[in-house]
């Protein structure tokens, strides 16, 4: 049985001319992988997706598409305009393994509503957390992305211990994102290179981002999502779990891709830089 659990589509991502895999649920899984957890993925894909880049280790529940999630990013002022291309098949409630249900940690990993919410439900032991942004993306003509209300967070939040999503992904949604808050034991909103905000049963923290030499920030906040609930059941603080989460995106982001994604010596280093810093 898997420690960590990711559901969700892996993907392509067009980025400049560049395709690079990608999707919430790759960007968690690798994570908890590096931060030494065994880790399940439920995700589908099609035949184009490069399977072998999976450590030998990881047990992959496969759901068969003829296509890969596929996205293409842009520039958009100081945030980015997505297009979703292709899609891959949902993922539902009856493609969890029974024993994977037992899992001490399970992130919830949209990007295109593929996740059946119900699958909340299914994890009777463990912390569930959910990084929301899939759940909040309207695909309108052509495939461009748009916000959208999260129509089905009363299915999933009475289920979840933490919910994770960008200033980006609230978008319009703010009052709707604070009364989430107010529901469950932790929510975040991280803000980039500005830190971030950790709401601790409703009550609301700044998070200091530890200063970082900027490369790219695809999938910093996926790192942040799985290095939280990873360090909170270690530890049992959500201030610590979320310094220690700012560190290891901080690490991310001076890197391109999946490839830059730390290891938990990696982390720890910077984090003890980061309390030192702010004399802790």
């Amino acid at each position: 049985m898997p420690e960590f659990v990711a559901v969700g589509h892996v993907t392509l991502d067009h980025i400049g001319g560049a395709v690079r895999p990608g999707g919430t649920a790759l960007y968690a899984a690798l994570t908890a992988h590096r931060l030494g957890c065994s880790v399940g993925l439920l995700t589908s894909f099609g035949p184009d997706f490069p399977r072998d880049l999976f450590p030998p280790d990881f047990q992959v529940v496969h759901v068969p598409a003829s296509q890969t999630t596929v996205f293409r990013h842009e520039t958009a002022g100081e945030g980015r305009a997505l297009t979703l291309l292709a899609r891959a098949t949902d993922l539902e409630v009856g493609h969890l393994p029974l024993e994977w249900k037992t899992a001490d940690l399970a992130l919830l990993c949209p990007d295109a509503n593929e996740v059946e919410p119900y699958l909340a439900a299914e994890f009777s032991e463990g912390a569930v957390g959910a990084a929301v942004q899939g759940w909040m993306r309207a695909r309108g003509a052509g495939g461009a992305i748009s916000p959208a209300l999260w129509e089905d967070a009363p299915l999933v939040l009475p289920h979840v211990q933490a919910v994770f999503l960008s200033q980006e992904d609230m978008g319009p949604f703010e009052e709707e994102v604070m009364e989430w808050f107010q529901q469950i034991p932790f929510g975040v909103i991280t803000l980039g290179r500005r830190g971030a905000v950790l709401f601790v049963s409703g009550e609301r923290h700044f998070i200091e981002a530890d200063p970082a030499d900027e490369v790219d920030p695809t999938g910093a906040g996926d790192v942040f999502a799985a290095a939280f609930m990873i360090q909170y059941q270690r530890e049992g603080s959500p201030w610590e779990a979320a310094a220690f989460a700012a560190c290891a995106a901080a690490l991310h982001v001076e890197g391109a891709g999946i490839a830059a994604i730390p290891s938990q010596p990696a982390v720890k280093e910077r984090l003890s830089a980061y309390r030192r810093r702010l004399g802790r």
